[in-house]
C-alpha cells in the first residue's frame, strides 16, 4: 500500500467519538435495556451472550456498558479463571453448562469455551487435536442451547495490532489498568499470526445458521460499545412494558414520632 493510499484509508476514518456524544447515546440505550430487561423477565426469557477477542480488544468496557444501568439478579456476569485440577478431567464443556442461563436470566460471558479455540490452542494449553474435536462438536452443543429456548448471541470485537499495542502500553503505565495486563497477555501479544489464524479456524467451523457470529470493529471503543449495544436491541424483540402508570411516591407519615439514640457511631473521616 502507497503511503498516498495509507493517508487516505486514515482519513476516511471516522473520527472517534467525543465524551459527550457517547454518553448521550448510551443514555438512550440503557433506557431500553432496562426495557429489554423487564421483557426479560415477565416473559421468562434466557439469553447467553459471548464476548470474543483479543487481548485489548474492548470486552470488558463493553460488558460494562451494557450492565452499569441494569440488575446484577437479571444481567450475570461469568468470567472464569484458569481451570482447577479437577475441572481439567471433566469433559471440557462441561464446567460452563452450570452457568447457562435460567428463565428470566442474560447470562453475559467475558471469554467462554471458545478459549478452546482461542488462547488455549495457541498457548499450547491443548493439543491441536483437542481444539479440532471441540470445533467438531461445538455447533452442535450450541444448537442443543438454541433448542432448548436459550437465545444465543456471539459477538467478536476486531482490533487493530497498533490499537491493541497502544492499549496494552497504557495498561502498563496506568495503576489503575495494571491488574487488566496478566503474564499470560505478554506471552500472547507475540502471536499475533497465531491468534488470526485460530480465529479464522473458529469461525469457519462455528459460524453457523443457529448461532452466527457477529463482528465489531473495536479500534474505536465508543463507537463499538454503542454499536453493540444497538445491535443486541435488535436480536431480542421486546417491548416497553416498564411502567403501564405514572408513578408517584406515597405520602410519607409524620417524620419526628421517634427520637434516633445518640449512638456513638465510628464515622468515616471526612478527608474529602
Amino acid at each position: 500500500m502507497s503511503k498516498s493510499s495509507r493517508k487516505k484509508d486514515h482519513k476516511d476514518q471516522p473520527e472517534k467519538l467525543g465524551g459527550k456524544a457517547y454518553e448521550k447515546e448510551l443514555k438512550q440505550l440503557h433506557v431500553e435495556l432496562v426495557k429489554l430487561q423487564e421483557w426479560v423477565v415477565a416473559k421468562g426469557l434466557k439469553v447467553c451472550i459471548v464476548f470474543e477477542g483479543r487481548d485489548g480488544a474492548g470486552k470488558g468496557g463493553t460488558i460494562k456498558a451494557i450492565t452499569e444501568r441494569v440488575s446484577p439478579r437479571v444481567f450475570r456476569v461469568v468470567a472464569l479463571p484458569a481451570p482447577t485440577e479437577r475441572e481439567k478431567t471433566q469433559m471440557y464443556l462441561q464446567r460452563y453448562v452450570g452457568h447457562l442461563p435460567a428463565a428470566g436470566e442474560v447470562v453475559i460471558f467475558d471469554r467462554s469455551w471458545y478459549n478452546r479455540a482461542g488462547v488455549e490452542r495457541v498457548m499450547g494449553f491443548c493439543s491441536n487435536e483437542q481444539a479440532d474435536r471441540f470445533l467438531a462438536g461445538v455447533p452442535l452443543f450450541e444448537k442443543v442451547m438454541v433448542e432448548s429456548g436459550i437465545i444465543l448471541i456471539k459477538y467478536w470485537l476486531e482490533v487493530s495490532a497498533e490499537e491493541q499495542t497502544r492499549r496494552l502500553q497504557d495498561r502498563i503505565n496506568d495503576g489503575r489498568k495494571l491488574w487488566k495486563l496478566s503474564p499470560m497477555d505478554l506471552k500472547s501479544y507475540t502471536r499475533w499470526d497465531d491468534y488470526t489464524q485460530a480465529r479464522d479456524e473458529m469461525f469457519a467451523a462455528s459460524d453457523t445458521a443457529w448461532a452466527p457470529w457477529f463482528m465489531a470493529h473495536s479500534n474505536d471503543k465508543r463507537r463499538a460499545r454503542l454499536n453493540i449495544i444497538s445491535h443486541l436491541l435488535t436480536r431480542i424483540p421486546y417491548k416497553d412494558i416498564t411502567r403501564e402508570q405514572a408513578v408517584k411516591l406515597p405520602r410519607r407519615g409524620k417524620i419526628g414520632k421517634y427520637k434516633a439514640v445518640a449512638y456513638p457511631f465510628k464515622e468515616v473521616e471526612q478527608r474529602f
